[in-house]
């Protein structure tokens, strides 16, 4: 299973379970946030780790810029976000 349909399958258990949503959202802005949000995940069985996630969310930010004009020194400032945590988190914010 991939980084990004474990957030999925974990996207839409916060939609019904608030208090699986709530202590995700509680995550942000603390300081290992985002080792805490794994943590959580993976208590509930979603598998996945800090660096796969930071990794994804890399690895699809400079495919993206790849992408747009040959991604060399002329290529356009892209308005895209590599932080997939933080992505998770604003998707799942109006679910409580």
């Amino acid at each position: 299973m991939t980084v990004y349909d474990t957030l999925e399958e974990a996207k839409e258990r916060a939609k019904t379970d608030k208090a699986f949503c709530k202590e995700l959202l509680d995550t942000r802005g603390k300081d290992g946030g985002l080792s805490e949000f794994c943590r959580i995940l993976n208590r509930e069985g979603y598998e996945i780790s800090a660096i796969d996630l930071v990794n994804a969310g890399e690895e699809s930010y400079a495919a993206m810029r790849r992408s747009t004009n040959g991604g060399g020194e002329n290529s356009p400032l892209l308005a895209g976000e590599d932080d997939l945590y933080e992505m998770f988190l604003v998707e799942i914010e109006d679910y409580i």
